[in-house]
């Protein structure tokens, strides 16, 4: 592993103030150099003062079987305050002397993942000297500190570095095909709202069904057939009443993956696209955030106990909408919250349990000639309980159970799921080349249901109270067959049952296969394909919607292919071309239009899709002074009923994000995000429900927003903060056009303008 031969230290900025922690990923050469350097986190302007240090930076390169050998690594530069100046003769009062070591600097890991690190992960190592660990706010507590002098800025380092110890850090790369966001960049992504989650929208490949609400189709696939998950937990919906913020306290989350397509063998029992979010790891310190907004406020705290063994955690947020609503509008009811809970305990020096309870509740409802009426009303809730053990330095094992409670209810009735589940996972690095991987999981859902839905017809789809079972293996390994070609075969088998109903058994065999080459260091080829299933789906995702095994599995084949580059000023860029075809699908939204979903054949009817297309996305992180990402998709998406071929009824030929975000120094910063996409495809149907559709040939018209988000930041402390931010989505209040309806003349059906302001306080200890 590579030792630095040169203190690792960056002289603290003029013009700064308080106390700042910047994440740097440096590139060391086969010679000991450093020719590559970016900022992972950190803000202006500390982040550009540790990475004009960085290039100084020398070390001894790392070695494989005797051989240099080129290496990634991370390092965590923490700058503090420097203190007065000594007097002449002497050193002030309660001031250190001028030669006093602090830290600055330290070797931190990459924040990993709950679920086990892949083997195609750099495994970087940094010597520093042995010095008492400081905390960082990132939460991940340094390896070592550095000395350095930090009591007068242009003072260079007065004593010599004590013996060096070698730190191995392993961090997680997203697989290909797969695409990361962390919290801190989506933090400050206009129109997201901070919510990680919300984020999903603005990633290639992904076409909003309308602005401003959070359910989308993924390379063709229906919002039905996208999962989701938050450490490996089945979740049935991630935002509050399809348009608010997510369900999970934004402070929690580290990162979100979106799987579009050729995911990891760990996923499955979806035909579409994966969105994986993970929890941060425990911190060892007392630490806390909190907003208050508009329309909810949030807050989250946690603290160590047990000498640091231990960790407790507790968060959510509550909606006062009701209040709101109430002012403007007598007759609507408006009410959302969540919560989250989890406490972690060392029970070994490599053993760790962990409980982890969250849920959240929507309600909807309205009065009618003087009387109450619940429109919707969603809850779920979710207890995990798992055990992590360290099985060696490169080997980790996880057994999981969770307890879930799903319900949906309206006037007429509801659904609900009880859910019994578990799951395990098995890592571990055999040699060098070889990380093998496997897990098994099995889910028992108990359905019930008294559903009526009035007004919509005699809907086919089964909601029926039964039994459902699914058990299922897995396996995969990333082979390193050369330092430049990676690839990662990997099976999953899943046995499908249900009992009641229209009862039935299936079973699904879906290989998987991904593969990276390194032409240069900084260009990849990147591949991904897979086969995937999941049972017969509503239209929306919700909680205890799961239609009847009636038809049985939804079956897809996903590939795609394309390259990735690190390009100059730390962007990074990719495209990727993709081709799914779908089989069985139960797809409303794709089978017909906005204006005709309540004709009750959408709901039942089996239809066989494809999708084809390219995506370009070009991203500096919005962490920088100045930051932004441009995502395009370029798709075309086709449905097939007996013999007709057609468009899907949601295609969107072309979708665009762009976003901006500059560090205007003082803690003011500013970002703004277009967002454009093309139309529907112009379907028209006469005033009876029956009369024929006529698919025009035209799509309808194109619609834009602009969002924006401007915020103040105050440091107060090394690790405290507070924020004004005002935000708002749809600035440019844009109408949209969903479909067409035809009488006597035919009309557009637009909506909106959905446009959602938000002026909140946030901060954090």
């Amino acid at each position: 592993m590579p030792r630095p031969l040169t203190p690792l230290t960056a002289h603290y900025p003029k013009d700064a103030e308080g106390d700042a922690v910047v994440v740097l990923k440096l590139v060391v050469e086969k010679d000991g150099s450093v020719t590559e350097a970016r900022v992972e986190s950190g803000m202006e302007p500390f982040s550009s003062a540790a990475l004009a240090a960085a290039r100084a930076f020398r070390f001894t390169p790392a070695t494989r079987d005797g051989v240099a050998v080129r290496a990634a690594i991370r390092v965590e530069v923490v700058f503090t305050v420097p203190g007065p100046p000594p007097a002449p003769g002497g050193t002030p009062s309660g001031a250190a002397p001028s030669n006093t070591p602090a830290p600055t600097n330290t070797a931190a890991p990459n924040n990993p993942s709950q679920n086990p690190a892949p083997a195609n992960t750099t495994a970087p190592n940094t010597t520093a000297p042995k010095a008492p660990p400081a905390t960082s706010p990132s939460g991940a507590p340094p390896a070592s500190t550095a000395p350095t002098n930090t009591t007068s800025p242009d003072t260079p380092p007065a004593t010599a570095p004590p013996e060096p110890i070698d730190v191995s850090v392993r961090g997680i790369i997203a697989p290909p095909g797969a695409t990361s966001m962390s919290r801190a960049e989506v933090r400050l992504l206009p129109g997201a709202f901070g919510d990680p989650f919300r984020a999903v929208e603005a990633l290639p490949g992904v076409t909003p069904i309308a602005s401003g609400i959070p359910y989308f189709f993924v390379r063709g696939a229906p919002p039905g057939n996208v999962g989701y998950f938050l450490d490996g937990i089945r979740v049935p919906l991630l935002y509050h009443l399809g348009l608010g913020p997510s369900v999970v306290h934004p402070a929690l989350i580290d990162r979100v993956d979106l799987h579009s397509g050729g995911y990891p063998a760990r996923f499955g029992r979806f035909a579409g696209a994966i969105v994986s979010g993970e929890t941060r790891l425990p911190r060892p310190d007392f630490n806390g955030e909190a907003q208050i907004r508009l329309v909810d406020a949030g807050a989250m705290i946690e603290a160590p106990f047990a000498g640091g063994k231990g960790s407790a955690l507790v968060g959510g947020r509550y909606s006062y909408t009701g209040l709101l609503f109430s002012l403007l509008q007598s007759d609507l009811r408006l009410d959302y919250w969540d919560y989250q809970a989890r406490v972690s305990y060392d029970i070994t020096p490599g053993g760790t349990v962990t409980l982890f309870a969250f849920g959240a509740r929507d309600f909807l409802g309205d009065t009618e000639d003087g009387k109450d009426r619940t429109l919707v009303d969603t809850t779920f809730h979710r207890v995990d309980l798992r055990y992590d053990r360290k099985l060696g330095p490169l080997s980790t094992f996880r057994n999981a159970f969770t307890f879930g409670f799903d319900q949906t209810a309206f006037d007429g009735g509801g659904t609900r799921d009880l859910m019994f589940a578990t799951r395990s996972a098995l890592e571990t690095a055999v040699t060098p080349y070889l990380t093998a991987r496997a897990g098994t999981d099995a889910v028992l859902d108990i359905l019930q249901t008294s559903l009526e839905l009035a007004g919509i017809g005699d809907i086919p789809i089964v909601l029926s109270d039964r039994f459902d079972f699914t058990g299922g293996v897995w396996a995969d390994a990333v082979i390193r067959v050369t330092d430049r070609f990676e690839v990662t075969p990997g099976l999953r088998l899943d046995l499908y049952g249900s009992t009641g109903g229209n009862g039935g058994a299936a079973l699904a065999v879906e290989p998987r296969l991904a593969a990276i080459l390194h032409i240069k260091p900084w260009l990849r080829l990147v591949q991904a394909y897979g086969f995937a299933s999941q049972k017969p789906s509503f239209f929306l995702p919700g909680p205890g919607f799961s239609p009847d095994f009636q038809g049985g599995l939804q079956r897809s084949v996903q590939t795609s292919a394309g390259v990735e580059a690190d390009i100059p000023l730390d962007i990074e860029g990719k495209v990727i071309f993709f081709r799914d075809a779908f089989f069985g699908m139960t797809d409303a939204f794709g089978t017909s239009t906005f204006t005709d979903l309540v004709t009750p054949e959408n709901y039942s009817q089996r239809s066989l899709g494809s999708s084809i297309g390219m995506e370009l996305s070009l991203r500096r992180r919005m962490t920088k002074r100045v930051g932004g990402f441009l995502a395009y998709t370029l798709s075309q998406s086709e449905r097939v009923l007996g013999k007709y071929r057609f468009l899907s009824g949601t295609n969107r030929t072309h979708v665009l994000n762009a976003a901006l975000g500059v560090d205007l120094g003082r803690g003011f910063r500013a970002g703004a995000r277009f967002v454009f996409y093309t139309g529907f495809p112009e379907i028209v149907r006469g005033a009876e429900r029956n009369s024929p559709r006529v698919d025009t040939g035209r799509d309808l018209p194109p619609f834009f927003r602009l969002d924006g988000r401007l915020e103040k930041r105050w440091s107060l402390g090394a690790t405290r903060w507070l924020s004004l931010v005002l935000e708002m989505q749809n600035t440019t209040l844009s109408k949209e056009t969903l479909g067409v309806r035809c009488e006597e003349t035919c009309e557009p059906v637009e909506v909106g303008p959905v446009s959602i302001p938000s002026i909140g306080l946030e901060g954090g200890l």
